[in-house]
């Protein structure tokens, strides 16, 4: 990789970089070894919000990729953070039953209220959403002017495991423009989730390397953020991510390439 030997760390995308949803992606689980035995500082950081960080470990060790929660940077977890920090309360989840547990704690509202919230959150809710379910958040909004709306990312789409599906963007820029306010953005390509994972691993941005499939989200968050970039031709990467205005530093054409592009 140019310029590795000023690299320290690495944020390791996880949907499309190390498996496509259930699916493993070939070499990941020899590239992650590798990185571990190098003793090369490292975090999976994820847009994903339905699954809480103990469930995505559990996802990872079964594919064979030991990882323990702390490893793992959500949006839940970071919002989460966030809210305590600011004692925050009357907080309405549109999130999955398994990405709650990240906002244990935290005073939320009844999940059928219309009305009394000061923070909606919106995650990715799949196949959950609904017409009456977006209507709700917008309720939640329209009745407090000064509720805030904030984004456990905004992704636009991912590759499931039937095909290419909406993610959380399209519904927080429904809410936007129903609301006419802007949402508080927790995930990538938010520059303060790349922040807060640079601080975590304890290095400057310019010693890390963002390794992800999203040319805009992953490659063009970090990029903003400071950090060095690696595309990979896997997940939802398509040829035309090669013209697009925002560049990586390195293509890799799966991240298997990892150990050898690093010591070149």
């Amino acid at each position: 990789m140019s310029e590795s030997q000023q690299l320290r760390g690495i944020l390791f995308d996880m949907d499309g970089v190390l498996y496509n949803a259930d699916e493993l992606i070939s070499g990941a689980v020899e590239a992650i070894a590798w990185v571990r035995a190098q003793g090369i500082p490292h975090l999976f950081v994820t847009n994903t919000t339905s699954r809480s960080r103990a469930a995505l470990a559990e996802k990872l060790i079964a594919f064979g990729i030991p990882a323990q929660d702390e490893e793992i940077l959500t949006p839940p977890v970071a919002a989460a953070h966030w809210l305590r920090t600011r004692h925050a309360e009357n907080i309405a989840l549109f999130v999955r039953p398994s990405a709650r547990s990240e906002f244990a704690g935290l005073q939320c509202v009844a999940d059928d209220a219309e009305r009394g919230a000061s923070f909606v959150i919106l995650g990715d809710l799949g196949d959950l959403w609904d017409y009456r379910t977006l209507n709700r958040a917008f309720r939640l909004l329209h009745h407090n002017p000064d509720a805030e709306l904030i984004a456990l990312g905004m992704t636009r789409y991912w590759m499931a495991a039937d095909g290419i599906s909406l993610d959380v963007a399209p519904f927080v820029a429904a809410l936007e423009h129903a609301t006419g306010r802007k949402a508080l953005v927790f995930g990538k390509p938010a520059t303060h989730f790349f922040q807060a994972a640079i601080q975590k691993l304890g290095l400057p941005a310019s010693e890390v390397v963002m390794i992800g499939d999203d040319i805009e989200t992953d490659i063009g968050g970090a990029r903003t953020a400071g950090l060095k970039t690696a595309l990979v031709r896997t997940g939802k990467f398509r040829p035309a991510d090669l013209q697009h205005a925002t560049q990586p530093d390195l293509v890799l054409a799966s991240i298997a390439d990892l150990p050898n592009s690093w010591s070149r």
